[in-house]
């Protein structure tokens, strides 16, 4: 493990395929109860823990928001038939995503920058609240067409 020839995961799931339990394998099931005792201990007692935890779910709801927002027409479901066609949907949801997001980032640094010439920045305040992922000031309804390019890219 250690030079990288071998992950964890694949040793643990070798060990869990041998039909007799052997000595290494219920001693690897033990210590991964014990880490997790200790990690549910360890979350019932740090709010900190916790409040990172869901600061982080809230973003991954949020980019999800973003994504069914931008997923408005035929209620919002893929009814493509062929994997091509489905995977070439998506990737054009997940490219629309990341184009909002960069124009919010490109537009957050303006006013960030604007604020600091101004000397009204405080980024405690103000980047703490503040996240890429809104899309209320984009008007998102719309064919989005997506043509095909006939020249090659050099």
């Amino acid at each position: 493990m250690e030079t990288g020839v071998i992950q964890p995961s694949q040793i643990i799931r070798k060990l869990a395929s041998y039909p007799r339990q052997n000595a290494l394998a219920v001693a690897l099931r033990e210590v991964g109860r014990i880490e997790r005792t200790l990690f549910i201990a360890r979350w019932l007692t740090d709010t900190e823990l916790q409040r990172r935890a869901q600061i982080g779910l809230n973003k991954g709801e949020v980019h999800h928001a973003l994504k069914n927002a931008l997923r408005i027409g035929r209620q919002g479901e893929i009814r493509d038939r062929s994997s091509r066609a489905q995977d070439d949907r998506l990737a054009g949801l997940n490219l629309l995503a990341a184009i909002i997001i960069y124009w919010n980032t490109k537009r957050l640094d303006q006013i960030i920058a604007k604020r600091r010439h101004a000397e009204t920045y405080d980024p405690e305040n103000l980047l703490s609240h503040v996240s890429p992922l809104g899309w209320a000031h984009i008007l998102i309804t719309g064919e989005y067409r997506w043509p095909k390019i006939t020249t090659k890219i050099p």
